[in-house]
């Protein structure tokens, strides 16, 4: 999953692909790169940082969508969003997917809108607000936490009609870097929600601050850690390097063929 972050002031890209030229570049470097999916998000939703009105959000997405549908017509793109009003149109537009970083709990219509829209839904585990997630890590066992937290969401997005759920456990989302850590190491454990699973991990704190590094310089890290989450299940890696990330991939299928 390639990200295309048409916001400008995401922790790593921002500002870079706003211009539609620079979305159909990066679109099609992503797709030629061997994305199977690219997540379009107008929120930014790094630590801290601020608000953006719905009418801000759909005048981001819509017209990205539309270009690199246009372009790239058989493309598969998930809209990033927690407004069901902006997925409900995201969809319309084209985008097959939603992914919801706050699981259906910052709009109670998500479920029902997910539903009858008929697409996949990516269930993401985060605490408070993107400006308020950092003063909400406060866990007993984060792991045990989180697969509780998914149980309850799975359960209700379910009776609401959604039928192909992806988990995603939100590294760094109301997390530390520790327990975004632990929630790596025991990630398997995720299989037993019987679901796909998603990691997202490019270039975030995790990462970079553990190397002394930044996020420009965390290429090289977040393979390491993209190649631990697939040892450990995920199904899919959300990134801002596809090359990089197909090349994990096809490795780690090697590594676990059968000859």
């Amino acid at each position: 999953m390639g990200i295309i972050n048409v916001t400008p002031d995401s922790f790593y890209d921002g500002g870079m692909t706003v211009a539609s030229e620079a979305i159909l570049k990066q679109a099609g470097k992503m797709l030629s790169e061997g994305a199977s999916i690219l997540d379009i998000g107008g929120y930014s939703s790094r630590p801290g940082a601020s608000s953006v009105s719905e009418a801000d959000e759909l005048h981001r997405v819509l017209p990205a969508i539309e270009t690199i549908l246009a372009e790239f017509p058989d493309a598969i793109l998930s809209i990033d969003t927690f407004r069901a009003s902006v997925a409900k149109q995201a969809v319309m537009k084209g985008a097959a997917i939603v992914n919801d970083i706050s699981g259906g709990r910052l709009d109670d219509t998500m479920y029902h809108t997910v539903s009858q829209l008929g697409v996949p839904y990516i269930l993401m585990h985060m605490r408070g607000t993107p400006q308020t997630m950092t003063q909400e890590t406060n866990y007993d066992d984060v792991t045990r936490e989180v697969l509780f937290y998914f149980s309850e969401r799975l359960a209700l997005a379910r009776a609401a009609g959604i039928n192909d759920i992806i988990a995603d456990p939100g590294f760094g989302f109301a997390k530390t870097r520790q327990q975004s850590f632990e929630l790596l190491n025991h990630l398997e454990q995720f299989q037993s929600l019987e679901i796909p699973y998603l990691a997202g991990v490019s270039r975030k704190s995790m990462v970079y601050k553990s190397l002394d590094s930044t996020p420009e310089d965390a290429l090289n890290g977040t393979t390491a850690l993209n190649t631990v989450a697939l040892l450990k299940g995920a199904s899919i890696l959300r990134v801002h390097d596809v090359k990089e990330a197909v090349e994990c991939i096809t490795l780690v299928h090697n590594l676990k063929s059968k000859p």
